[in-house]
């Protein structure tokens, strides 16, 4: 039996390849090599009960679009969710803003499982019966969910200290405190197309240097 990772995170959705495609990758990729995390893709069709897998229907009450069923997701949810410590959450343009705050927060569960909406959504019934929150990205609607489950477990991912490789890397992670971006970071060479790095950065004051980098940090973000 393989050995269970510290953190795992499983997705429930019709497209697992997508899910697949970017977790192998970089840092998440790296990271369940070593056996830090585990990410794993449910294609939901696998847990409908008809001869055509189908996992939506028409929504009572008529209007536009197909909406996910409640059933083939519960029959998911209890053959995934066997760890103590499980998170439950679905991608929903309506849910809670997604900040690093739940980042940090959610690095605290052993498991996240994350259920991927399409059409025009999911029976209601899953939120108000199986789920523990609904999270957005932004105020914006997008195709599917797997876009914002993968960028929730890259967020969430990286506040797992054993995930980055290194300590310093995540106790400067941007948006940490609330408005607090990253300061500017410049590499060589030294002057491009006389766009020059900024002189205090070669000054070798450590001391002036930090006072610059925080100086550069702005309560606002750069870009409205």
């Amino acid at each position: 039996m393989p050995k269970q990772t510290k953190h795992q995170f499983d997705v429930i959705t019709i497209f697992p390849q997508m899910i697949d495609s970017y977790a192998k990758e970089s840092i998440l990729g790296r990271a369940q090599k070593k056996g830090t995390i585990t990410i794993k893709a449910h294609d939901l069709r696998e847990y409908t009960s008809d001869k055509h897998h189908k996992v939506d229907d028409t929504p009572y009450g008529g209007g536009p679009g197909m909406l996910m069923k409640v059933e083939p997701i519960e029959k998911a949810l209890k053959k995934i969710k066997k760890r103590s410590g499980t998170r439950v959450i679905m991608t929903a343009a309506s849910g809670k803003m997604f900040t690093q705050k739940d980042a940090r927060r959610l690095a605290e569960y052993k498991q996240v499982i994350f259920i991927c909406g399409r059409y025009e959504g999911i029976d209601a019934r899953v939120e108000e019966h199986l789920i523990d929150e609904s999270l957005s990205i932004g105020e914006y609607v997008l195709t599917g969910g797997e876009l914002p489950a993968l960028t929730m477990i890259d967020a969430i991912a990286r506040m797992i200290p054993e995930v980055l490789g290194s300590k310093e890397s995540l106790d400067q992670e941007s948006h940490d405190e609330e408005g607090v971006l990253e300061y500017p970071q410049y590499t060589k060479p030294e002057v491009y197309k006389k766009w020059s790095v900024p002189e205090v950065l070669l000054s070798g004051d450590h001391k002036k240097i930090a006072e610059w980098r925080k100086e550069q940090q702005t309560k606002k973000p750069r870009s409205e």
